[in-house]
């Protein structure tokens, strides 16, 4: 394939990067498709779960709205807020001026989300957190403040005097007492033997304050668990509601469904005239 005279089109992108556009274009393209194809199947499975009342709800796939309630008492790493649920990712920032996350993590631990009719324990361990960020600050690698220092030095990040090198862009996201939030998981039995053993503590250590009284009540209410299924690996825990989530799934869906075919077409028009002209 003839190389462009670049001297008649100053403009024009250098030869040397289409390969690399088509490349990537071939790469993606059925990445988005299949992407899409799984928020296609997971609006689906949202429409067709019915929102149930937690007193009531039955084992296995369930999808609950309510209010959440800490169960421990946590304080988000970053703005040191009181929490039920904390992410937080570190970010640096590419060449091409976007960012790329080299740090995430999460509380983990459970929290309750009650209804008008009872009380669920939920486990937000490996689900898709659908949270807004609260807190995003951005700023120079040199001049940190202390609050983003100390996480960093206290979690032990390896090459996080390399990430002070660039600029640094923190994100942290909570879930508050009182906030509504959406879950959709796997409903299982509560084991008798986990509030047994934790009353058998309490009694041991003399650790019966209000506080801990109160989340012992909340235990003993808790109908089920929410968690991800073993066999079933959508967990999904949102801020937004029902109609919003199907909305921003339906629109990313059609967009891969669209986009994806696209690139991967461009992609392999380029690299079959490359091989048809050598």
């Amino acid at each position: 394939m003839p190389v462009p005279d670049r001297a008649d089109n100053p403009d024009a992108m250098p030869f040397f990067q289409l390969p690399i556009l088509a490349t990537f274009a071939l790469c993606s393209g059925p990445w988005l498709f299949i992407r899409a194809l799984r928020d296609l199947r997971v609006r689906r499975l949202i429409e067709n779960t019915p929102t149930a009342r937690i007193r009531s709800m039955a084992m296995g796939l369930v999808e609950i709205d309510g209010e959440v309630i800490p169960r421990s008492e946590h304080s988000a790493p970053f703005s040191g807020k009181a929490c039920a649920y904390w992410e937080v990712d570190i970010a640096t920032r590419t060449r091409n001026n976007g960012w790329s996350i080299v740090h995430r993590s999460a509380s983990g631990s459970p929290f309750f989300v009650r209804d008008d009719t009872g009380i669920a324990l939920v486990y937000p361990k490996d689900s898709d957190c659908r949270v807004q960020a609260q807190v995003e600050e951005t700023c120079m690698g040199i001049n940190l403040p202390s609050c983003y220092m100390e996480y960093m030095d206290a979690e032990h990040l390896a090459l996080r005097h390399v990430w002070m090198l660039s600029t640094l862009r923190f994100r942290e996201r909570t879930l508050e007492e009182g906030q509504r939030v959406f879950v959709l998981g796997t409903a299982v039995p509560r084991p008798n033997a986990m509030s047994v053993s934790q009353d058998e503590e309490l009694q041991a250590t003399g650790t019966g304050g209000p506080h801990e009284r109160r989340i012992h009540e909340l235990q003993h209410e808790a109908t089920a668990i929410v968690r991800r299924g073993e066999n079933d690996d959508v967990f999904i825990i949102s801020q937004q509601s029902e109609r919003q989530m199907t909305t921003m799934l339906g629109i990313h869906a059609w967009a891969g469904l669209l986009l994806g075919p696209a690139l991967t077409l461009i992609g392999l028009g380029y690299w079959l005239s490359y091989l048809a002209h050598r």
